[in-house]
């Protein structure tokens, strides 16, 4: 089944247990999608839906920070509500170790030194991490360190 139907399909049983937050967020992840479809004039498959999604997490994670220095916890709870409904359609985040092997292994691919050297690695880490649910602060720091 793919994530667009999967989605369908949790949007149809989400209306008919009356859950309304897992229903709006499943309204605001097709929206997203759709909107990025539109720009892009196709069809989004699933690494790219995945990559929407990974930017609404991001989002709400943000929201999050900003609601706890306002000390607003209700909101602050209602959004990490909201990111563990859209995780559940993420793929299985990678371990540290497996990313640290990642890393390692393209860094020894482009022969890598030095820091200046981080913007290809970066490239090639994100590249092959398409479709990955993984921040790319995580990613940055990472090689940042492997490389210094």
């Amino acid at each position: 089944m793919s994530l667009h139907d999967r989605l369908s399909e949790d949007l149809k049983l989400a209306m008919k247990s009356h859950d309304q937050l897992r229903k709006d967020v499943i309204r605001m992840i097709k929206a997203a999608i759709l909107n990025k479809e539109v720009e892009l004039k196709r069809d989004l498959d699933d690494a790219e839906m995945s990559r929407v999604m990974t930017t609404l997490v991001k989002q709400r994670r943000e929201s999050v920070e900003q609601f706890e220095k306002a000390q607003r916890t209700e909101l602050a709870a209602k959004e990490r509500k909201e990111i563990e409904i859209i995780e559940t359609y993420l793929p299985k985040p990678l371990s540290p170790q497996e990313l640290e092997t990642i890393v390692t292994s393209v860094i020894a691919e482009t022969e890598s030194h030095s820091l200046k050297d981080m913007g290809m690695v970066m490239k090639a880490v994100m590249a092959r991490l398409a479709g990955q649910s993984i921040d790319g602060k995580q990613v940055s720091e990472l090689v940042k360190s492997k490389l210094s």
